[in-house]
């Protein structure tokens, strides 16, 4: 499938390794103007690399999303460079522990849900006008099948991907009558830092490439786009709709 993103501008969050890697320069190669967002410049300065070989256009911002004030600003120094945004990506997270939830650290709690959920929220809050100024705005929230499967051990990440999900279901309500579309994506096992640290004695070779799933997260940022508020599952090329109240 051929998107064109040419004249579009879209942020992705971890941009510097994995899956945000990937999918930035996906989105690149596809014409879109990426603005991306990490804590670790040396993989943003490979990541400009990979772009401009690709012939694409990167702006590298290099920040820790515990910084709230510096996604505030990312909102306004967008609207003044570009006045609009049409894609956004929240792909940053970080895993914790895992352990039974009375042994989980009081830091650690926090932390997962600083940067996974109060960082997402805060994101939304800075980039939410400028994608409604878009006449095709997307919005992609990654979260984790851990968010339905709530297994042992892996309570505040599940938490803190349910809330993701809660986040991007209640904010799609509120915009479905706009262009703009907000969809959560699942990737599934992946070959990632992330998954390395959750299952240390699994082979990685059996597991797909974080480019593999970029490619299908490009379906999300299609101006043809549709659908809103459901849960796609990236490995899977499925959609899947969340239960709705009558």
């Amino acid at each position: 499938m051929t998107i064109d993103l040419k004249g579009r501008v879209a942020v992705v969050t971890g941009a510097s390794r994995g899956i945000g890697y990937f999918t930035a320069l996906e989105l690149a190669k596809a014409g879109a103007n990426v603005v991306a967002c990490a804590r670790t410049v040396g993989g943003l300065e490979e990541l400009d690399d990979a772009i401009k070989a690709a012939g694409g256009s990167a702006t590298l911002v290099p920040f820790d999303l515990a910084d709230m004030a510096a996604i505030d600003k990312l909102g306004g120094a967008i609207n003044e460079r570009w006045g609009k945004l049409d894609i956004l990506v929240a792909n940053a997270g970080v895993l914790g522990t895992i352990s039974p939830i009375g042994h989980v650290e009081a830091k650690v709690f926090e932390k997962v849900m600083t940067i996974n959920v109060t960082a997402t929220w805060r994101l939304i809050r800075s980039v939410d006008p400028l994608l409604r100024l878009s006449d095709a705005g997307r919005a992609i929230l990654v979260t984790s099948d851990a968010a339905h499967s709530a297994l042992a051990f892996w309570g505040p990440y599940a938490a803190s991907k349910a809330a993701v999900e809660a986040l991007a279901r209640s904010w799609a309500d509120e915009t479905k009558s706009l262009p703009l579309r907000i969809n959560a994506v699942d990737p599934g096992a992946t070959r990632t830092a992330m998954r390395a640290l959750a299952m240390p004695g699994e082979n990685p070779e059996h597991l797909p490439h974080p480019s593999l799933i970029a490619d299908n997260m490009l379906a999300l940022a299609d101006p043809s786009l549709t659908r809103t508020g459901e849960l796609y599952d990236a490995r899977e090329k499925l959609w899947k709709r969340y239960p709705t109240v009558s």
